[in-house]
């Protein structure tokens, strides 16, 4: 089984640690690089995963998952490029990061799979799209798949959609933990305890989503279901249209595929 290692183990290296920890691997399969040393002992400890140099971790692993913020790609890629072997599988989890600027960094022929996950990860509900590069194999789609199935769900798309997957899936949590925090202070607004108002969003939130998930009805028909004539929902849905909620639900969907592409674009200049 191939050795894997985690390079940067912020909050979304470390879950697909435990992930894929949970999900079979023994730990002298996995490896990860963690630059503050407390961070790295307390996993360490923690997983019984050794935390190692960025040298060592490409070495001795088979895939090697970069897992840092986009903005601290470049030191990453310097460092990297003298050391990846032949052998070697990168996986991109750097939002907005094309796999050509992998390959361009890293010597010829290297496979790169570009992934973007989301926070559910730290669940093991994320999902996860994945594309693969110019060099990456159906045999290394397969293994990311396989790795990232750990977690959550994955899908496969060209690469030219991860900017709109980033804008939906990737940010898509951040929408809803806003839409929440909005419906909580409504029910506080109404009267209610915050307490109450928490419980009562957050599980109706949960069983929202358990129906969409394992229901074949489309949204409409869900939503339409609770929307009796002449009723408390229809005219919740009638402000809700009044003020542009769904306008502006486009927009912000589309100003984070913006970003995204801005992202990819900054590094393919540099």
């Amino acid at each position: 089984m191939s050795t894997v290692a985690l390079l940067g183990a912020g909050k979304i290296g470390e879950a697909l640690l435990s992930g894929l920890l949970h999900g079979g691997r023994n730990a002298d399969e996995l490896l990860f690089t963690e630059r503050h040393p407390e961070r790295a002992a307390e996993l360490a400890e923690r997983y019984g995963i050794a935390g190692v140099e960025v040298a060592e971790a490409a070495k001795r692993a088979d895939v090697l998952v970069v897992a840092v913020k986009p903005q601290d790609i470049e030191p990453v890629l310097d460092e990297l490029a003298p050391l990846v072997g032949p052998g070697s599988l990168v996986v991109s989890l750097c939002a907005g990061l094309p796999t050509a600027l992998y390959e361009r960094r890293l010597p010829e022929g290297t496979p790169v799979v570009r992934v973007m996950p989301n926070t559910p990860m730290l669940v093991n509900e994320a999902m996860s799209a994945i594309s693969p590069g110019r060099y990456a194999t159906e045999a290394h789609l397969a293994l990311v798949e396989e790795l990232l199935s750990t977690v959550g769900s994955v899908v496969r798309v060209p690469e030219s959609q991860q900017d709109a997957v980033t804008a939906l899936s990737g940010s898509g949590p951040a929408y809803f933990f806003y839409l929440v925090e909005a419906m909580i202070d409504a029910g506080i607004l109404l009267g209610l305890p915050r307490a109450v108002a928490e419980k009562l969003i957050i599980q109706s939130a949960v069983g929202a989503a358990k129906m969409l998930a394992e229901s074949d009805e489309h949204p409409v028909i869900l939503r339409e279901a609770v929307t009796s004539p002449a009723g408390t929902t229809i005219n919740a849905i009638r402000e809700l249209e009044k003020h542009g909620v769904r306008a502006a639900l486009l927009a912000a969907i589309e100003a984070a595929r913006d970003r995204s592409v801005e992202l990819g674009k900054a590094h393919d200049e540099a």
